[in-house]
């Protein structure tokens, strides 16, 4: 296996199109790190400069110990899994999988070594004189997997390979991967637009926005404490609410007051010396309590129930409705709260779950 550096990539097509922009992401040998972000922010581009299917406009690449910026597809032994599952529609699952090694001179036991291994940790072992067509999707996208497998590369790098599969496939393929990483101990790197892939794969998610890396921790860091508005909103699903507010001195504490709102907590030590200033507050919608109307923070109207279960997800409205100013934000509660549409309901937010973010920049205060 071996480390992947990326350093001060950029990438700018002739029509000027900027596609990456100074990406920095360490690799570690035997990590499973994950890029995500909306279509568009430079994901994809980044891993096709890794697999060497793009040229970086400036900045090198290494795998291992070795600079592979200008190294040929074939000579920097990593081995890609598409969206498109690829196969060869005549050939059966175990020429599939044996085609790359062929194509090597490598012997047959060798071969068979390795196709039983990969067919036995894929489930595949029952389908090996079988071909694509006569396979289900979850199964093919198995023996994509399996062909990357069986040439032992010292990294793999997945191009959103689960959006082709239902939403039930999708977890079940999802679960086989983190049982395949953690049985190989193999470095791997995953691009997706899918935060929920992002969040249970990755040791560390890297999100990228507009050709730029904006955050790089591990998920749950990024989750809790996201570096800019950006990344909260992008993180976490409902999306982060976000209120415009103002931020004073009050007596030792800090007010955050907005148009429907006031409420004083303990300055963080970022803002302990601060003056009055605009931000934006952010909370989530997990993170708001349903409480009577005269002990609550803010109070708000429902418009939308959405019940799901485990859990009700309400659509509310501050504001006067049929104005300019009227705000919708969610709230995530228990099915046991009872919410009528166009009724009143008080909100209490987590004094330890709130995060304040400049109103320009975006950029995180506390």
């Amino acid at each position: 296996m071996a480390r992947i550096r990326i350093e001060d990539v950029h990438k700018t097509y002739p029509n000027g199109y900027i596609a990456a922009s100074g990406i920095d992401i360490d690799i570690r040998d035997g990590e499973f790190m994950v890029l995500v972000g909306a279509s568009g922010c430079g994901k994809s581009t980044t891993l096709r400069m890794v697999a060497g299917l793009e040229t970086p406009t400036s900045g090198r690449i290494w795998i291992g110990e070795r600079d592979v910026t200008d190294v040929r597809v074939q000579d920097r032994d990593i081995a890609m899994v598409f969206q498109s599952y690829a196969l060869y529609p005549n050939k059966t699952v175990r020429q599939n999988l044996s085609f790359a090694l062929e194509l090597r001179k490598m012997g047959d036991a060798e071969v068979d070594r390795r196709i039983q291994d990969v067919s036995r940790a894929l489930a595949l072992d029952t389908l090996l004189d079988r071909k694509p067509g006569q396979l289900s999707g979850g199964q093919r996208q198995r023996v994509a997997l399996g062909r990357a497998i069986v040439r032992e590369p010292q990294a793999f790098l997945f191009d959103e390979p689960l959006s082709n599969l239902d939403a039930k496939l999708r977890v079940q393929t999802r679960a086989e991967l983190a049982r395949l990483h953690r049985r190989l101990g193999s470095t791997m790197m995953y691009v997706t637009h899918d935060q929920e892939e992002a969040m249970t794969l990755g040791n560390r998610i890297a999100v990228l926005h507009e050709g730029k890396l904006q955050q790089c921790a591990p998920p749950l860091e990024v989750y809790r404490r996201p570096v800019n508005a950006f990344v909260a909103g992008f993180v976490g699903s409902p999306s982060m609410n976000f209120l415009d507010c103002e931020l004073r001195r009050d007596d030792g504490r800090l007010e955050i007051a907005g148009d429907s709102f006031r409420f004083t907590i303990d300055p963080p030590a970022q803002l302990a010396g601060s003056d009055s200033r605009r931000a934006r507050l952010g909370i989530r919608p997990q993170d708001l309590e349903v409480v009577a109307t005269d002990k609550a923070d803010l109070v708000a109207r429902v418009d939308v129930v959405e019940p799901l279960g485990s859990e009700v997800l309400a659509h509310l409205e501050l504001g006067e409705r049929g104005t300019d100013g009227v705000r919708e934000i969610c709230l995530v509660a228990s099915p046991e709260v009872e919410l009528a549409d166009g009724e009143p309901v008080g909100l209490r937010l987590r004094r330890d779950r709130l995060h304040l973010f400049e109103t320009e920049s975006g950029a995180r205060l506390n």
